[in-house]
């Protein structure tokens, strides 16, 4: 079975030399939710942005369901959804409009976006905003919009960078489902939280970075032991060798 993603050998070297990311390697196949964590700094972010294009790279490969994100950039694009910790959205715009400019990027049929936005917005309870301007909308309602846009196309691939900041307790288990319900399709999400106890309990895969090099990476449980996912962390965070 092809792999979703597939991190090969990556490092990012800014100027000066420093490498916020050195030779980082892993893959995520359809059905998982994997876990990316690490301390403010560690690498996280910097990875992400390589893998949705917007970064360059000086070493390595990073694939997307075999296409390469430098030789390929609209195929992988096409597959990928990517909603950063602070989402960008058209302010003067209403949600409904911008939910169709999403749509017709992707190019999603019109009965099938119909039926995805009264489906997601439904879930989020934005039904009734969606006709306001995006400029009249909280942190929240903007976080909520980003992920009924990310959802639209059934990306192959959905990155999130700290998605449940911002949501409500509601909000917050009902994107839970739908990431469950992305992955029970043969999707994969790729996402970093600080929220350790919903990392644990969310994902099949975690992978921990510590000053740009991968730590420790696997399966939940492999990772885990015998130990909560906060103790781990910490192990890591204390040990300098």
């Amino acid at each position: 079975m092809q792999n979703i993603l597939d991190i090969r050998n990556f490092s990012k070297i800014y100027t000066g030399g420093k490498r916020a990311v050195d030779d980082l390697t892993l893959s995520v196949a359809p059905g998982d939710v994997y876990g990316f964590i690490g301390h403010n700094g560690a690498g996280k972010t910097t990875t992400i942005r390589a893998v949705v294009g917007v970064l360059d790279y000086e070493e390595g490969t990073i694939l997307v369901e075999g296409h390469n994100v430098k030789d390929d950039p609209v195929a992988t694009k096409s597959r990928i959804a990517y909603i950063p910790d602070k989402p960008d959205l058209y302010e003067y715009i209403t949600g409904i409009q911008y939910l169709n400019y999403i749509a017709d990027i992707y190019g999603v049929e019109r009965d099938l976006r119909q039926a995805r936005i009264e489906k997601y917005a439904g879930m989020f309870d934005m039904t009734s905003s969606l006709g306001d301007l995006i400029s009249s909308y909280s942190h929240g309602m903007k976080q909520k919009c980003s992920l009924i846009a990310a959802f639209m196309h059934q990306p192959k691939l959905l990155i999130l960078d700290e998605p449940f900041i911002g949501l409500d307790p509601v909000a917050t288990v009902k994107l839970r489902e739908m990431m469950h319900e992305l992955c029970a399709g043969g999707s994969a999400i790729f996402f970093s939280s600080h929220i350790l106890v919903v990392v644990e309990k969310l994902c099949n895969k975690i992978g921990i970075i510590k000053d740009g090099r991968l730590v420790t990476s696997g399966a939940t449980e492999t990772v885990l032991g015998d130990s909560s996912l906060e103790d781990i962390f910490l192990e890591v965070a204390r040990d300098d060798s």
